[in-house]
Parts: C-alpha cells; structure tokens; sequence
C-alpha cells in the first residue's frame, strides 16, 4: 500500500453556495496579493535547510520594477490575515523571502516576514483556490481542537502557518525514547486517524502534518495537525482517509501496537468522537450550515463517490452511505454515526502491526 494516491487531482472551483457561506462567516477579503501576482517572477533558486537538504521548495525573485508593489501588496494581505486588515500593523515588517514548491498539488507559494524592530518573523501561504480544500479548512476549524486562520479572494486562498515539526521530519530527529512520551504520542496518533476517519480528510501521510510539543507539569503533550486539505473528500479508497494505513507512518502504528492495549485504543476513539461530537452540537448552526452547502457540490468524480459509499457502508454496517450522490453527504453521514455513538473506525491494524505494517 504503498502508494495509494497515484496522481494529483484536479482544482475544484468555489461554487457560488460555497462563497456565499464563507461571506457569512468572514473567510471573504478583496484587497491583497493575488496568486498570479506571484507567477511574474524572474529567476528562482533551490531552498536547502540548516543541514544542506534540498527541501523541494525554491526561493523566487522579481524584477525590480515590480518588487516594490508585490511586497507592498503581501504586507496588506498579511494585515488582512492577522489583523482584520489595520494595515498599521505592518509598518514595521518587511517581506525577506518567498518560496514556491513546484512538487505541490496546488504550488503554493511561502511568504516569510519579519518584524525590523524585533528581527521575529512569521510564514504564510498564497495558494490556488480549490473547493476540497476550502471545505478541508472549514471542517478542521470545526471538528478539530484546531482553529484555522485563512482567506479567500477570487482564485486565491491566503493561509496562516501551522506551528510544528513535519511529521517526516519528527521521526527522523525527534521520536521520544523515553517511553511515557512514546504512549502519549501514541494516544495523539489514535486520536488523530479517528479524526481524520469521521470527516474523510485523506492523504495524511508523514510529510502532510506536523508534531506540535507543548512541554507539560510532567514530560510533552502532543499534537498532530494535518497541513494538507487537498485531499479532503475526492478520492474513492477507504485506506486513503486512515493515516495508519500510509507506510511513512509506521513507526507511529508501532508505538501504538507496543503501548496500547485493545481496550485503550477503543478507550481513546471513544474520547474523540465524543469530542468530535459535542464541537458539533456547540458550532451554533455553523457545522450545519456547511453542511447543507457540502451535500450540494460536486467535488469528486461520481464513481469515486459510489466506490468509496459502498466501502463506507460495509465498514460500518450502514446502507445510507449508499444512497449518497455526494462527497458532502458521505461526510454527513460519517458525522451523524458519531452523533449516534456508533463503534469507532478501527483496532485490528494496530494490533497487527506487531507482526508488520500491513
């Protein structure tokens, strides 16, 4: 299973149902940078980190002539995206670099700015707009203990970045040895594929979230964060919407076949989905209102959606996620199994994993 999405999917547009509910909730600006804007570039050179990796993303710059004005316009969109835009807040920033990663579904752009006063800096992403993405944003501002900081004008989406280490990047130079950290890593991991499992956010492989640490009265507490959207709701397979199912994953599958017993890791799926359930019940309307706009838009092909409901239904024992026509309403019946304390996504491959990643 070593490759479960064989190729990129198609950008999705914003329908005018969808644009109308993220007007309603502020995800809506005009003014800013444009992604098109950041296509005038002149000349790109490869990024390399602190140990002289390639990271796959290359450094941009722009003629002369039109530097002024793109930086000019990405300090509005950063004051649109942090400050409801007071452009005042920017007086003291500057743009220090940009970067674009071509190896991306949808090459997005990296924009570093740093405060002159202070030498602090700060990242966001100028991205193309695609629906499965938005609707990937707005279930993990939701669903999630998460909140998502983001922006849509026309074609682009702006996005805050998410703190944390890339979980490729966590398991080759941050694994915990001591084992009461390994569990507690083990628990998010849990918590983390149940989450992904209800609301059908896919391709979360090692490299598409990142470990949050927070240091606690006693040893870390964790945090996984899914960074990718692009995958939300499209593909067909089941396996594609469970992060245990990716190979890079498996030290994470490990941990848990090692720490968890059984009936810890039903203990804490039960956990999730019941918080999963009360953000639900407390999103005042927001969650349904999404919903109703979801259940209505076609963001995957026909057959990915018949193919993935007959999956849903044997796994889950249920003949609704059979009539459904949609992404949106596979997503919908997903959450209203949690709301009815249906059984959790799944113990036996944890449990297997002792023997080999299946």
């Amino acid at each position: 299973m070593a490759h479960l999405i064989s190729r990129k999917k198609p950008a999705y547009p914003i329908s005018d149902y969808l644009r109308s509910y993220l007007e309603r909730y502020g995800r809506i600006y005009d003014g800013g940078i444009r992604y098109d804007d950041l296509l005038r570039y002149n000349n790109a050179i490869p990024f390399y980190d602190e140990q002289g990796r390639d990271t796959l993303w290359s450094t941009v710059f722009y003629p002369e002539l039109e530097q002024k004005e793109i930086h000019d316009r990405l300090r509005l969109t950063y004051a649109l995206l942090k400050a409801d835009g007071d452009f005042s807040i920017a007086d003291h920033l500057y743009i220090d670099r940009i970067d674009l990663c071509l190896y991306g579904n949808t090459s997005p752009f990296r924009v570093r700015i740093v405060n002159a006063l202070n030498d602090n800096f700060d990242y966001f992403y100028v991205k193309r707009v695609d629906a499965n993405r938005i609707y990937g944003l707005e279930l993990e501002h939701i669903l999630s203990p998460n909140r998502i900081n983001y922006f849509v004008w026309g074609d682009t989406i702006i996005e805050e970045h998410i703190i944390g280490i890339p979980g490729d990047d966590f398991l080759k130079d941050h694994m915990p040895t001591n084992r009461f950290d390994q569990v507690r890593l083990a628990k998010e991991f849990v918590k983390f594929n149940e989450r992904c499992f209800v609301r059908l956010l896919g391709d979360m492989h090692a490299g598409n979230f990142v470990i949050d640490g927070t240091p606690d009265l006693e040893k870390w507490h964790y945090r996984i964060r899914p960074i990718d959207f692009d995958q939300q709701s499209h593909h067909w397979r089941k396996e594609v919407y469970l992060p245990e199912c990716f190979p890079q994953n498996a030290p994470f599958v490990e941990l848990v076949a090692e720490y968890l017993p059984e009936e810890t890791i039903v203990q804490y799926q039960k956990e999730e989905r019941a918080l999963i359930a009360n953000r639900m019940r407390v999103s005042h309307g927001r969650f349904q209102a999404l919903m109703e706009v979801m259940q209505e838009d076609l963001i995957a092909p026909e057959e990915n959606v018949r193919r993935l409901g007959a999956q849903l239904a044997e796994h889950y024992g249920d003949a609704r996620f059979e009539r459904c026509l949609t992404m949106g309403e596979l997503v919908w019946c997903s959450t209203q199994i949690v709301l009815e304390r249906s059984r959790p996504a799944s113990v036996a491959f944890y449990l297997r994993a002792v023997m080999g990643h299946p």
